[in-house]
C-alpha cells in the first residue's frame, strides 16, 4: 500500500461526492482516510454501490461483497484494494454451468383447497417433500437448498422455541433478519407457534447496530411485539430493546430458539381469518402503517397472480428482493410456495455489491420469472456499460417485472436492447404495480 494508491483512492471519491451533491450546496467536506462514508460524506447503500463500482475501474480489482456492508471508512476501503485480486472476467459470472431445478414437466397440482399458508406448506410436504423450495445463493458460486420436508423442520423447532419462550396465540413476533434459511424457518415458525410474523429490515452494518434498532422501537411499539427475533449482533442491545419497548419480553436468535428444545410439533391450528403477518408501509407518505393480512387475504392475491401470470410447470423464480418486503416476500417466495416453484434467491446486499449476479443466476438456473424496482435496472445497465456479459442467456426469461417504485419507461427500453444479444425478449418487460392495503398486487 502506497501514497499513490491513496491519493488514487481519494481522488475517486472526492469526484463521486461531488456529483452526489451537486443538486444542493453543503458545506465543504474534508475528505480524508478517516472519512466515514454515511457519517461524514452521506453516502447511502446506492451511493456505496457508485463508488466501490469506480474504485474497481480505477484499480483493476474486484472487491469482496462484504466491502458494501463492512467498510466505514476510506481507510477501510484503501485496505479492501490492497486484499483484492485483480478483476479477470466478468464479476459474478457462473460460466456456462446450468443447473436445472424446475419442477418436473406436466406436475401442476396445487393445493386448491388450502385455506391457510400452514395447509399449503403441509400439502407440499405431502405431495413432495423432497422438492427442492428455496436455492439460497452465498457469496461465490455457492448455493443452499432447502426442500419442502426440511423447510418444515426448521420451522418446527423455532415454534417449540418460541413456545418455550411464553409466546401465546396471536402474540406478534418481530422478524428482523437478513435473507437467509434462518428466515423462511422463523417466518413459518411464527405461524406453526400461532403467533404473527411482523417483518422489519434487518441492520445492513454490523457497526450500526445500535442506532439501526432504535429506528424501529416505533414499529415494535406499534405492532405490540412480545419478541423479537434477530441477529446475533442485535443481542448486545438486547436489554435496550426490552427496556425502551413496552410489552417486548424477548430478544432472541433462530439458534438460541432451537438449541436444547424439544421438537414435537407445538401446532396450533390456524383459520383462513387468522392473521398471517403484518406488513408495514415503506413510510414514503407519513409514518409506516401496519398492515394485517390474513391467510385468505393472501391466498387470495397468491392465486389471483398465478391466473394472471400463467404458472407454468417449468417455472423458476430468480430473486434478490428483501424478505421484509411485499415484492419480496409474497410475490417472490408465498407465489413460488404455494404454486409448488423453486426460489433462486440472493440477498439484497449481495445483488448491490454485484449487480450482475442476478442476471448470471437467470442464466445458470433457466430462470422464468423475476422481478425488480426500475433503479435495479439502471445499476445493471451501469455494470454492463464495461463489456457485453459473454455466455449470458436469459433466453429462458417469460416475465420480468419492474415496479414498487415509478417506472421509468426508458430504462426498460435500454434495459431490453443492452441484453437482446443474450436472448432477453423486450415482451418479457411488464411494469407493475401493488399497495401493501391490497396485499401486493
Amino acid at each position: 500500500m502506497n501514497g499513490t494508491t491513496a491519493d488514487t483512492l481519494l481522488a475517486v471519491v472526492r469526484v463521486t461526492h461531488a456529483e452526489l451533491h451537486r443538486q444542493s450546496t453543503p458545506a465543504a467536506v474534508e475528505i480524508t482516510l478517516d472519512s466515514r462514508l454515511e457519517g461524514d460524506l452521506g453516502f447511502d447503500s446506492l451511493a456505496r454501490v457508485e463508488l466501490l463500482l469506480r474504485i474497481e475501474r480505477a484499480f483493476g480489482v474486484a472487491l469482496p461483497e462484504a466491502t458494501l456492508q463492512h467498510a466505514e471508512t476510506l481507510r477501510d476501503l484503501l485496505a479492501a484494494v490492497a486484499a483484492a485480486p485483480a478483476r479477470a472476467a466478468p464479476a459474478g459470472a457462473m460460466a456456462a454451468v446450468v443447473t436445472q431445478i424446475a419442477a418436473a414437466a406436466g406436475d401442476a397440482a396445487t393445493p386448491t383447497t388450502a385455506a391457510t399458508l400452514l395447509e399449503v406448506l403441509d400439502w407440499h410436504v405431502q405431495a413432495h417433500g423432497e422438492r427442492t423450495q428455496i436455492v439460497l445463493l452465498t457469496e461465490g458460486d455457492g448455493e443452499e437448498r432447502l426442500d419442502y420436508t426440511h423447510l418444515r423442520a426448521g420451522a418446527v423447532a423455532v415454534a417449540a422455541g418460541l413456545c418455550a419462550s411464553g409466546l401465546q396465540p396471536r402474540q406478534t413476533v418481530a422478524i428482523m433478519l437478513p435473507t437467509s434459511l434462518e428466515y423462511f424457518f422463523a417466518y413459518f415458525g411464527v405461524l406453526l407457534a400461532g403467533g404473527i410474523p411482523v417483518p422489519i429490515y434487518p441492520p445492513a452494518r454490523p457497526a450500526q447496530i445500535e442506532e439501526h434498532v432504535r429506528r424501529h422501537t416505533g414499529i415494535l411499539e406499534n405492532a405490540e411485539a412480545s419478541i423479537l427475533v434477530t441477529v446475533p449482533q442485535a443481542m448486545t442491545v438486547a436489554r435496550l430493546l426490552e427496556a425502551g419497548v413496552p410489552g417486548l419480553r424477548r430478544v432472541v436468535t433462530v439458534a438460541g430458539l432451537t438449541q436444547g428444545v424439544a421438537r414435537a410439533a407445538p401446532l396450533r391450528p390456524a383459520r383462513g381469518d387468522d392473521i398471517a403477518f403484518i406488513q408495514y408501509t415503506s413510510g414514503s407518505t407519513g409514518n409506516p402503517k401496519g398492515v394485517v393480512l390474513t391467510h385468505a387475504n393472501l391466498l387470495a392475491n397468491i392465486r389471483a397472480i398465478g391466473t394472471a401470470i400463467r404458472v407454468q410447470p417449468d417455472d423458476v423464480f430468480v430473486s434478490w428482493l428483501p424478505l421484509y418486503h411485499d415484492m419480496g416476500l409474497i410475490s417472490a417466495w408465498l407465489v413460488s410456495l404455494y404454486f409448488g416453484k423453486p426460489l433462486v434467491v440472493m440477498s439484497p446486499l449481495a445483488f448491490l455489491a454485484r449487480p450482475e449476479r442476478w442476471l448470471w443466476a437467470i442464466h445458470r438456473y433457466r430462470g422464468t420469472l423475476s422481478a425488480a424496482p426500475n433503479f435495479a435496472f439502471e445499476l445493471c445497465l451501469k455494470r454492463l456499460a464495461e463489456a457485453q456479459p459473454e455466455g449470458l442467456d436469459l433466453s429462458s426469461l417469460r416475465l420480468l417485472a419492474c415496479g414498487a417504485e415509478p417506472v421509468n419507461p426508458d430504462t426498460l427500453a435500454r434495459f431490453a436492447a443492452r441484453l437482446a444479444a443474450s436472448g432477453l425478449r423486450p415482451e418479457a418487460l411488464a411494469p407493475v404495480y401493488g399497495l401493501a392495503e391490497a396485499t401486493v398486487g
